[in-house]
């Protein structure tokens, strides 16, 4: 039988400088508690340049597990940052493919009727048991263009990383890495009328820790 008790966890996947033509500083975390089957889940991720808070996505999340790699999720996601903010409806799917690559699918529904997916992949390979070098892409997608937020129609979106971490101990890991940010389409169009860059190649230093 799966275990009732009630457990609590948290994790910074990423909590890293981006230095490049211009730097900038990322994060992403989750934490959750909950039993094996059920889990309240509280997710946030964003970036900070030039003084400006851009793409945070902070979300509350139900899960319930539906097969023992797997679970569904619904919830709610709310994107507050230095643009306007949006509520939205959310619902996914996420756990662990064969192989254990991690991944994740997440839709999302506003009140105006857009909607949006974000689809989000990662794998450890682990070169020494300390060692462990983590390839890992997020793509999103928008059905309506939203320039107050310099969100256009399509693909909007794609974030690919190559992080190389040196786990201390399992809860405490430095790392290094390349990331790949790139908007693309009518995104692309409406950061350009901003100012702003649509193709970044950064070397990263960061830290992931949990609890």
């Amino acid at each position: 039988m799966l275990d009732k008790a009630i457990y609590a966890h948290g994790i910074l996947n990423q909590l890293e400088g981006r230095f490049g033509d211009t730097s900038s500083f990322r994060w992403s975390g989750e934490a959750w508690v909950g039993t094996d089957e059920d889990k309240i889940w509280l997710r946030t991720e964003g970036r900070l340049s030039n003084n400006e808070l851009d793409d945070g996505i902070h979300e509350l999340f139900y899960s319930r597990a539906i097969s023992t790699y797997f679970n569904a999720l619904i919830g709610a996601r709310y994107d507050l940052d230095s643009l306007p903010g949006r509520g939205w409806g959310a619902f996914g799917i996420e756990g662990l493919a064969p192989q254990f690559f991690r991944v994740g699918l997440t839709g999302y529904v506003s009140g105006d009727g857009h909607f949006g997916a974000k689809v989000e992949g990662s794998y450890d390979l682990l070169i020494t048991q300390r060692l462990i070098l983590q390839p890992q892409v997020e793509m999103n997608f928008y059905t309506k263009d939203d320039p107050a937020r310099n969100v256009g129609a399509g693909f909007s979106e794609l974030d690919v990383g190559l992080r190389l971490r040196y786990e201390i101990t399992r809860k405490f890991a430095p790392y290094v890495g390349v990331t790949y940010l790139g908007q693309f389409g009518r995104t692309a169009d409406l950061i350009r009328d901003a100012g702003g860059q649509t193709n970044q190649v950064r070397f990263v230093a960061g830290l992931r820790a949990w609890f």
